[in-house]
């Protein structure tokens, strides 16, 4: 939790803006992709920052075949600073979604890895709100125009699959875009909670408690409290995979609230904390998310193909 370089959280400006027409705009325009390589993918963001290096979003594609147009797409996200899956597990999680005749894409959130400014003050500042609230609309922007380049290439469904951040970013832009056939949340974080300053052993960070406390409750009232609204598409399409031993980032009861409000859709109660779910450290899971997820996007590819040949609407 670094704290915002002017020391102002800029709380008001931060609500004003999460509880605007512009946090979420109803229009999304596909990307305009290119690659440079097999796999690597960059285009301009659509909600440009002060940060040149965050303007830009890269990604990779793994197709499965020469005809992958045809085939549905799994977009993969990743988790805050979380290198380790985008570099290492998702490409072995990328092959098994080819494996079974997906394709899978992979996309760096705003502020990570490349994207990360080099100028000293280019880092996200978690308590600079403001800057934070934006961030996210970036990413959920970001998710959108890939999805809807997906769909103009051809491809006919398109799946969410995060974790952590990741999760969090794939539940907003669920409640907001109807294109998506599924989505798999793991371990999302489901509302604002001051786990760091609840937790710290250091006094300074534990001085700042009550403070933080207020931010996220102010905060809980906007569109970054995912129980406040509901996904845009059926709650059988929706994957919740619980840390049931997260007693701190994404915790158990939160989860289970997000479960209660969303309806009651389908959810895994794993007796793993949030690194274990988040991790890879649960055998199995990639391959079990794979089976829940392969039903519901090739029955959506049946459609999409019959209503292509005119065969229904």
């Amino acid at each position: 939790m670094m704290p915002a370089q002017s020391g102002n959280p800029r709380l008001e400006k931060a609500i004003e803006f999460l509880k605007s027409p512009d946090f979420i705009p109803a229009d999304s325009q596909p990307a305009q992709v290119e690659f440079n390589g097999l796999l690597d993918f960059h285009f301009p963001t659509p909600r440009p920052c002060e940060f040149t290096e965050n303007n830009v979003v890269h990604g990779r594609l793994y197709r499965c075949g020469e005809r992958w147009q045809e085939r549905p797409v799994i977009i993969l996200l990743h988790g805050s600073g979380d290198p380790l899956n985008y570099k290492f597990r998702f490409p072995l999680i990328a092959q098994r979604c080819n494996r079974a005749g997906f394709n899978a894409a992979l996309l760096v959130a705003p502020y990570h890895f490349e994207r990360r400014p080099r100028r000293v003050g280019g880092s996200l500042f978690y308590s600079d709100m403001l800057q934070f609230a934006e961030a996210t609309a970036q990413a959920i922007a970001e998710i959108r125009a890939l999805t809807g380049w997906l769909f103009a290439e051809g491809c006919p469904t398109v799946a969410l699959w995060g974790y952590s951040l990741g999760a969090w970013y794939a539940a907003m832009t669920a409640c907001r875009d109807s294109r998506l056939s599924a989505v798999v949340l793991g371990s999302p974080c489901a509302r604002m909670n001051p786990w760091v300053e609840q937790r710290a052993v250091r006094p300074r960070i534990r001085a700042r408690l009550q403070r933080v406390r207020e931010i996220c409750h102010a905060l809980n009232g906007t569109a970054l409290n995912l129980t406040s609204t509901l996904p845009a598409i059926p709650k059988d399409a929706v994957l919740l995979v619980e840390a049931a031993h997260d007693v701190a980032i994404c915790p158990k009861s939160d989860t289970e609230d997000l479960w209660r409000s969303w309806g009651q859709p389908d959810i895994w109660r794993l007796p793993h904390g949030h690194v274990g779910v988040c991790c890879g450290l649960v055998p199995g899971l990639p391959d079990r998310v794979l089976r829940w997820l392969a039903p519901r996007l090739e029955a959506t590819t049946t459609v999409a193909k019959t209503t292509r040949c005119g065969v229904s609407k």
